[in-house]
C-alpha cells in the first residue's frame, strides 16, 4: 500500500504544479510499475495498454459521439434550441436564463460535452441576456450551470467511460442519466427563480411570444428531438448497441447538417480535425488513468480497500459520504475527466464491496463531477465562458454560479437518499 500512498502523493504535486494529467498518470503509472515489478514490465504494460485501448471496439463510441456533437453544433440547432425555450420562457421573469437552461439540457442531449455546450450557448444566449438587461453574473451562471448537464444527460462520453472502467452497461448509465438530468433542470431553474425573487434587476422580463410564434419554434427543434428518438430509442429498444447508436448518431448528425447547408468542404475538414483533437486528448488520458490503475491493482491496495469494506460493512454511508467529499475537494483542483479516470479505479472497488449499485454509483460520481465544473478555483465551465466572453470577470462568473452549486448540492443529495431516481429506468434497458 505504501507504493500506492506515494504514487498519489507524487501524482497530486505534479497535478498541483500544472503538468498535464494525462502525462502524471503515464509517468506515475509507468514509475510505479518499475517499482512493484520491474522496468521491463513496465514498458510492456504501457504498450500493451495502450494498444488494447486503441483497439478495443466498445471505446469507438467516444470519437463518434465527439464527431456527432460537432456536425450539431455546426448544424446551428442551439440557436433553434434556445428560440424555442425562450419562446415559451422569455417572459417570465429570469426567463432567458431559464430558457439558456432548458437549452443546454436539449443541446446536451445530442453533444455529450458540457465545455461544448458551455462555449456554444454562450455565444448564442449572451447576447439577449444583455438586449434585455440581464446582470452578468446570472446571465454566465447560468450557462455555466446549464453547461454541465452535457456529462449527465445521454450520450454522455464521461458515462461511456465509466461504463468502460467498471465493465457497466452502458445502455444502463445512458437510462440512469435522463431522470437526475431533468432533477437538474429543474434544480436550476428553482434557482434561477430564487436569484430574481431576491434582486428582481437581475433578470427582467422580456416580451411574451404569441402561441404561433411558439408553435414556430417548435417545429424548428425537429431535427433535435428525431435524432435523440433514434440515438437513444434505438438503444433502449435494444435495436443496435451504443457503439452503433453512436455511428447512427454521427451520420445523422452529419447529414442534418449537410441539408441545412451547413456543410462546405472547409467546414468539413475543420469538425474533423476538431473532433480529431478531442478524441486524441481523451483516449491519452484514458491509457494515462488505465496505467495508473494497473500499477494500483499490481500492489496490496486493492486487498486494503476489501479490507476497509469488510470493516465498515455495517456502516457504509460513512464511507460513502468521506468518498463525496474527497470528490467534491479534487473538484476544486482537477477538472472532471481526470478526477473521474483517477478516483473510480480506487473507489469502485470498495464501493461494490460495500454493496453499491454499480450504476447508481456511476451517476453520483457525474454528478458530484459535474459541481466540480463550476466550482472555484478550477472550474472548467467557467474558464470556457472567460475565454469566449473576456469582458467578464472571472470573479463575476464564480459569483453567478453560486446558487446552481448549491443547487447541485441539493440534488447530489437527493440522488444520494433516492437511488430509484437513478436506478428506475436502467432496471428496464436490457
Amino acid at each position: 500500500m505504501t507504493e500506492v500512498l506515494v504514487g498519489l502523493a507524487a501524482l497530486l504535486i505534479l497535478a498541483f504544479l500544472r503538468v498535464p494529467i494525462a502525462f502524471v498518470m503515464i509517468l506515475v503509472g509507468f514509475v510505479g510499475m518499475a517499482w512493484v515489478l520491474n522496468p521491463v514490465g513496465a514498458l510492456y504494460n504501457v504498450g500493451q495498454t495502450a494498444f488494447d485501448a486503441a483497439i478495443n471496439y466498445e471505446l469507438s463510441v467516444v470519437p463518434l459521439f465527439v464527431l456527432m456533437g460537432n456536425f450539431v453544433a455546426r448544424a446551428g440547432l442551439a440557436a433553434e434550441l434556445y428560440a424555442a425555450s425562450n419562446a415559451f420562457l422569455g417572459h417570465r421573469r429570469g426567463g432567458l436564463a431559464m430558457a439558456t437552461i432548458v437549452a443546454c439540457g436539449g443541446f446536451s442531449a445530442i453533444c455529450g460535452s458540457s465545455l461544448a455546450t458551455a462555449a456554444t450557448m454562450s455565444k448564442v444566449a449572451m447576447p439577449s441576456m444583455r438586449r434585455y438587461g440581464y446582470d452578468d453574473r446570472l446571465a454566465t451562471g447560468s450557462i455555466a450551470a446549464g453547461g454541465t448537464l452535457g456529462i449527465l444527460i445521454p450520450p454522455s462520453v464521461v458515462l461511456v467511460i465509466y461504463g468502460i472502467l467498471t465493465q457497466q452497461s452502458i445502455g444502463k448509465l445512458f437510462a440512469a442519466g435522463v431522470l437526475p438530468g431533468l432533477v437538474g433542470v429543474l434544480f436550476y431553474l428553482a434557482a434561477v427563480r430564487w436569484v430574481t425573487w431576491r434582486h428582481p434587476e437581475m433578470g427582467p422580463a422580456g416580451p411574451r411570444k404569441g402561441w404561433a410564434e411558439r408553435f414556430a419554434a417548435l417545429r424548428a427543434v425537429w431535427g433535435v428531438i428525431v435524432l435523440f428518438a433514434v440515438v437513444m430509442g434505438g438503444i433502449y429498444g435494444g435495436v443496435f448497441s451504443p457503439t452503433e447508436a453512436a455511428g447512427i448518431g454521427a451520420f445523422g448528425a452529419f447529414v442534418f447538417a449537410l441539408l441545412r447547408g451547413a456543410l462546405s468542404w472547409e467546414v468539413l475538414y475543420e469538425v474533423l480535425e476538431e473532433s480529431v483533437a478531442t478524441t486524441a486528448m481523451l483516449f491519452t488520458v484514458l491509457i494515462g488513468a488505465l496505467l495508473f490503475a494497473n500499477f494500483v491493482n499490481y500492489t496490496d491496495f486493492p486487498q486494503g480497500l476489501a479490507d476497509i469494506a469488510a470493516a465498515f460493512r455495517d456502516t457504509p454511508w460513512l464511507v460513502m459520504a468521506a468518498i463525496l467529499v474527497i470528490y467534491i475537494l479534487l473538484g476544486m483542483v482537477f477538472e472532471s475527466l481526470s478526477m473521474i479516470l483517477l478516483t473510480v479505479p480506487i473507489f469502485f472497488p470498495l464501493v461494490k464491496g460495500l454493496g453499491y449499485d454499480p450504476i447508481w454509483f456511476g451517476i453520483v460520481v457525474v454528478v458530484v463531477t459535474e459541481i466540480s465544473l463550476i466550482t472555484p478555483p478550477v472550474g472548467l465551465n467557467v474558464f470556457v465562458l472567460r475565454g469566449v466572453l473576456p469582458d467578464v470577470a472571472t470573479g463575476t462568473i464564480f459569483r453567478g454560479v453560486t446558487p446552481f452549486w448549491i443547487a447541485d448540492i441539493f440534488r447530489l443529495t437527493l440522488i444520494v437518499l433516492v437511488p430509484p431516481l437513478s436506478l428506475w429506468l436502467a432496471s428496464h434497458v436490457t
